[in-house]
């Protein structure tokens, strides 16, 4: 007899054990990928050593996982902290960084990929009237061929994957050449420049339609110790502005071809930069800038979005199996076929393109900033955890500074039993975002 998603759903419901499971599954946040351990954490007496208290048995961790569409929960547990780490470089007043950032010369900045052959869109007019699409046709916004090349065999697969193996390579000699720029622009030499300034950024990586990502990219010019110094005079937003369009349409990165022809990467033709006002998230955008809060917000979204299903597999390609099999359209399937192909020639070992096909041959770090932006993700989630082992010291009637909190675990495993679990741990994540909403729309009105 077969059984049903939903009669296996009805029956873990009905387990004996299913209190407890929730219990652990909740405590978690609904972690669609969990990782399961099985040990014991014991509080000693700091100075005798004393066993004071002991749990022990198995256990639930969330997987970390930043990925919306591997496991919503630790998504949005990624996209809070995103949140947080753009909004203290934006506004200070917090994580260590003063609220005196939001009178320096701070930008939106935007790079993208260069063209590899015409695909279809939805082209508009200046005034935002639609214009037919290269292949003649008005594409609705659901359209399955947005992105896809026109013409797939005039499409340079291998020039996409290439660039977008050295997409990050590209963005390294971008702040170079945004450095040197500005040094010239003030009169400076490049090793005086950080005598007198200091750029600093934070980035996150968005895909495309066409499979290939573009960055987005706060930028922020500091003294030379960075958030706590002032910036100095001479750094106004009209010369930042200037100096990142000048460095991104002057930075390139030579890269072979299979056949040992040279191709030269750079950046797309469009290179959008906005300034950045102080602003409520409630607030529109005027005279192109773009508000601190709506902005925090948005790379958040985008740090946590990567892929999606339709666009790269959810984890790394094994053999030529798992391509075969991948639920993706046709254009992606190409793209990581060729990053696979490649990836098998001894003159692109350093660029690990098998390793890194199921991201559609990206390599690169998806939000990364420079040391002096702000707080680190490391920060957030080592005071989160100090958090919590204060509530739980403080639950058992301990201080802090008198016990010793002593863990031993070992791993027995990744991911939930059966699909049934898995949907559970769904909708409990589905239930907690919305009361976590909920609770916001509750503050935000009072």
């Amino acid at each position: 007899m077969l059984f049903t998603l939903d009669d296996r759903i009805t029956a873990r419901l009905r387990a004996s054990d299913y209190r407890d499971w929730r219990a652990k599954v909740t405590a978690i946040g609904g972690c669609a990928q969990p990782v399961r351990l099985t040990g014991s954490w014991q509080l000693q007496h700091a100075t005798t050593g004393a066993l004071l208290d002991w749990h022990g048995g198995d256990v639930m961790a969330p997987c970390g996982n930043r990925r919306e569409s591997v496991c919503p929960a630790c998504s949005d547990r990624y996209a809070a902290d995103a949140y947080h780490l753009m909004h203290a470089g934006l506004s200070g007043g917090s994580k260590g960084i003063p609220s005196s950032v939001t009178g320096k010369p701070r930008l939106f900045a935007t790079v993208t990929a260069p063209s590899f052959g015409a695909v279809h869109n939805q082209p508009r007019t200046r005034t935002g009237k639609r214009r037919p699409c290269g292949c003649g046709d008005y594409h609705h916004d659901a359209d399955p061929r947005l992105g896809s090349p026109i013409d797939p065999d005039a499409y340079d697969y291998v020039g996409s994957v290439l660039w977008q193996a050295n997409a990050g390579k590209l963005w390294h000699r971008l702040t170079i050449a945004l450095r040197r720029t500005l040094a010239h622009a003030a009169g400076l030499t490049v090793r005086e420049f950080r005598h007198h300034a200091r750029v600093s950024f934070a980035k996150v990586a968005e895909y495309q339609r066409r499979g290939l990502v573009h960055f987005h990219a706060v930028l922020r010019v500091d003294g030379p110790d960075g958030a706590n110094d002032p910036a100095p005079a001479w750094a106004t937003p009209e010369l930042i502005e200037h100096a990142f369009t000048t460095a991104a349409r002057s930075v390139q990165v030579d890269q072979a071809r299979p056949d040992g022809s040279t191709m030269t990467l750079h950046w797309g033709a469009q290179v959008d930069v906005r300034r950045i006002r102080p602003a409520s998230a409630h607030e529109v955008e005027e005279n192109g800038e773009i508000s601190e809060s709506r902005l925090a917000a948005y790379v958040a979204k985008y740090a946590t979005k990567g892929t999606g299903k339709s666009e790269a597999a959810d984890r790394p390609i094994r053999d030529q199996l798992d391509i075969d099999h991948l639920r993706v359209s046709p254009h992606h399937r190409r793209i990581i076929q060729t990053a696979w192909d490649l990836g098998d020639l001894d003159q692109y070992a350093d660029l690990k393109l098998r390793r890194w096909a199921h991201m559609l041959a990206f390599r690169g770090h998806f939000l990364s900033k420079s040391p002096t932006y702000s707080t680190s993700f490391k920060a957030i989630r080592g005071e989160r955890r100090a958090h919590r082992t204060a509530e739980l010291l403080d639950q058992l009637g301990h201080q802090p500074d008198t016990v010793l909190l002593v863990h031993d675990w070992t791993y027995t495993g990744s991911g939930h039993h059966t699909d049934a679990e898995r949907e559970l741990a769904l909708a409990i994540a589905e239930s907690t975002r919305e009361q976590r909403r909920r609770k916001y729309d509750k503050e935000a009105a009072a």
